[in-house]
């Protein structure tokens, strides 16, 4: 049984949502981040990467940049940007990009299911990002990015939903990226919470480091707490639920910088060996066991066939590319921490791909079939992890529409 609830928590002030809101910490660097805030007093980037209101030379983990972001923080909430709920509440969050929409409710979700594997996770967090936002979320007692979850989907959460849809939106505006993005106030919720018990389980879809952060945070509090009754907002973070079916993955896409010594042809000819070539056509693959390979300008087809009995890891695109070609041929045993492979989300094309291969910057590069949501679901419910890098959400949930404090 998944558990939700309301929670009396911060917003933007209508007149600033667009400026306020901003997009995940994780996908910015220092330079991104800084020039996504200029001119802009307000935007939670200044809360969730504070250093770019320091020195350029400053050190990211360092004591001065959480406590930058507690002074920003609290700054948005003196001068009137972000503005107190006075009663708990829950939002229904909607991102239409093109032709794409999904719908997802804004929650607090409790740590315990998280620890329980109600909520469950499929991949493996690295320590220092885990500890730089296990550090924030403590300082500033917030949540400020939700965590992307997904959950098979319901006939009476869609219901509540379609009715939500039909009243009025708390706010509407058009990011410069151009997604939209459209949030709806629910007072209480109570019917939601209801039909989310009848949830089993949820995923993490897009946010494993901000997840266990929350919940270290949480484990943290109640340590520190003698009186810990278990009804603490600390016992809770904050969360988007969507439909599974409603969710778009876009490829992972690869690019290695050389050819770990091979030649051209002496490379080619080990490639054939680990998988079938075929005519490339597109340099999209058009379902699994499909890869394209972009070497010395031409597109390559790639093509696999899983053992009938592999288990859901051995099944993806992604680790036949690392199994038979990454590790075997190119030498890229650790993925997680080569310096020699590069990985470019699929929002950015196949183009992307070729640009690199072609100024020079990587000698070979590989356009993936994106995996699936039920390939997502059915290795966390193996309880196994995925490959790294393995999966692109788009479009990402802004930060600082809903806040969760504590």
């Amino acid at each position: 049984m998944l558990r939700i609830q309301a929670f009396t928590g911060l917003r933007p002030a209508p007149e600033l949502v667009a400026e306020v809101a901003c997009v995940p910490y994780d996908v910015v660097d220092r330079e991104e981040s800084a020039a996504l805030a200029a001119g802009k007093p307000h935007t939670l980037l200044r809360v969730d990467r504070a250093e770019i209101d320091l020195p350029p030379d400053t050190d990211p983990y360092s004591d001065a940049v959480y406590a930058k972001a507690r002074e920003n923080f609290l700054a948005l909430q003196k001068n009137g940007a972000l503005i107190r709920e006075t009663e708990p509440c829950l939002y229904l969050y909607q991102q239409r990009m093109g032709a794409h929409v999904q719908t997802g409710l804004a929650a607090v979700c409790h740590i315990e299911d998280y620890e329980r594997d109600i909520i469950k996770k499929h991949e493996k967090t690295r320590a220092d990002k885990e500890a730089d936002r296990t550090r924030l979320i403590g300082t500033l007692s917030a949540d400020t990015g939700p965590v992307f979850l997904t959950y098979r989907d319901s006939e009476a959460i869609d219901a509540l939903t379609a009715g939500t849809l039909k009243t009025a939106p708390l706010s509407d505006f058009t990011a410069p990226d151009g997604i939209q993005h459209t949030v709806w106030r629910i007072a209480g919720g109570e019917s939601f919470v209801e039909a989310f018990r009848n949830v089993p389980v949820a995923y993490v879809a897009d946010g494993h480091h901000r997840t266990a952060s929350a919940c270290r945070v949480g484990r943290e509090r109640r340590a520190a707490n003698p009186e810990h009754t278990g009804s603490e907002d600390y016992n809770w973070f904050l969360a988007v639920l969507f439909p599974a079916s409603q969710l778009q993955i876009l490829p992972y896409n690869r690019a290695v910088k050389d050819l770990n010594g091979h030649t051209k042809n002496a490379f080619l000819d080990a490639v054939g060996r680990a998988f079938v070539f075929k005519s490339a056509g597109s340099p999209t693959p058009t379902r699994p066991g499909d890869i394209r390979m972009y070497l010395d300008g031409a597109w390559h087809g790639l093509a696999w066939r899983p053992a009938p009995d592999a288990d859901p890891i051995s099944q993806l695109d992604v680790s036949a590319l690392q199994d038979r070609l990454l590790a075997p041929i190119l030498g890229i045993d650790d993925p997680r921490t080569s310096k020699r492979i590069d990985f470019i989300g699929g929002i950015r094309g196949p183009e992307e791909l070729v640009k690199l291969v072609d100024s020079g910057k990587a000698a070979v590069a590989f356009s993936m079939y994106p995996t699936t949501v039920e390939q997502l679901m059915a290795i966390a419910d193996a309880d196994q992890i995925m490959p790294p890098k393995s999966t692109w959400f788009e479009p990402k949930l802004r930060s600082g529409l809903f806040i969760h404090t504590f």
